[in-house]
């Protein structure tokens, strides 16, 4: 019998049948992913798709029910400690102390990581400049806004430079500025060399993402780079204009051919099955009693994706996201 082969250094992340249950409920169901050195992997899905979960037991926060994972060359389930060095985990509530000036908080933090004195002094100041909280430095962090307390627990995560770092939802708390700044650092932080694991429900925030894993009530249902998910999608997509559209997608929704509509300010968007051989056609067609409507195809986007590989489109056959 041939030796096993070396592990791939490339290869950050890696699991296999990973399954999470809490009594009767699955969180997380059997699900195999491999992350790669230097990219951001998003997970994708509404609350109670099982993101949190599956960053919990790749922290080693969280035992598994089933499967195997191996993060950063640690097997979990296993002895976690070895992992604690070398990644940084921001939660959703920005982990830090309310009432604590930012400097107090980034000390507290780097001395948790153990960091030596000369050491961590040097990484403060770099991380207040670096995150423009120098003016901040000593102000209670309860009384600062919701971007500056943001920065702080991106700072604090990333004090003792982590080679994996793990976002849950990380912007939800903050306006889109601000989430835009944001991504630019994580940028910054993957042209380092850092890889990043990110949970989001924002759409726009998946697209930044190299690969993404779209999750529904614990279970995978497509993973890719957001690009080739949209170009593989297996439904077309049509806009419909009019005057009635509510009646419209009344009309549309009853229909096997139409996986999904969903009204976007005065349009609707509707994913037909790729099937169907003239969907622009056959829309107009189930319109003829609603009035002066006008249908044309355009380019499918992440939403789409999402809306045909999960319960958005609950009349999708199996493979219409693939």
């Amino acid at each position: 019998m041939s030796p096993a082969p070396p592990p791939d250094p490339e290869v950050v992340v890696s699991t296999t049948g990973l399954t999470r249950r809490f009594g009767p409920k699955t969180a997380v169901d059997t699900v195999d992913l491999t992350i790669t050195r230097g990219e951001i992997f998003g997970f994708l899905g509404p609350n109670g798709s099982g993101k949190t979960t599956m960053m919990r037991m790749l922290t080693g926060l969280l035992i598994p029910s089933e499967g195997r994972a191996r993060v950063l060359g640690v097997d979990l389930p296993g002895k976690p400690e070895p992992l604690k060095q070398k990644i940084g985990y921001m939660t959703q509530s920005f982990s830090h102390y309310r009432d604590l000036t930012v400097t107090e908080n980034l000390d507290f933090a780097a001395r948790i990581y153990g960091l030596p004195r000369r050491r961590r002094k040097a990484r403060i100041e770099t991380l207040l400049q670096r995150y423009d909280l120098e003016a901040q430095a000593h102000q209670i962090a309860g009384s600062m806004s919701g971007g500056q307390r943001q920065k702080l627990a991106l700072a604090a995560a990333v004090l003792h430079e982590p080679q994996l770092l793990f976002l849950d939802e990380p912007t939800s708390a903050v306006d889109p500025e601000t989430r835009r700044q944001f991504w630019a650092r994580l940028f910054d932080l993957v042209d380092g060399g850092t890889t990043i694991i990110v949970s989001t429900h924002f759409m726009d925030e998946a697209e930044r993402c190299h690969r993404i894993a779209i999750l529904e009530t614990g279970i995978k249902r497509i993973e890719g780079a957001p690009p080739d998910l949209m170009a593989g999608l297996k439904a077309n997509v049509i806009e419909v204009t009019g005057d009635q559209l509510r009646h419209a997608k009344e009309v549309l929704d009853a229909d096997a051919a139409v996986l999904s509509s969903a009204q976007i300010g005065a349009r609707l968007r509707v994913l037909v099955r790729k099937d169907q051989a003239d969907p622009e056609t056959h829309v107009a067609a189930l319109l003829h009693d609603a009035g002066p409507v006008t249908c044309h195809r355009t380019r499918a986007n992440l939403e789409d994706v999402f809306v045909a590989a999960t319960g958005g489109g609950a009349k999708r056959p199996a493979e219409a996201a693939a």
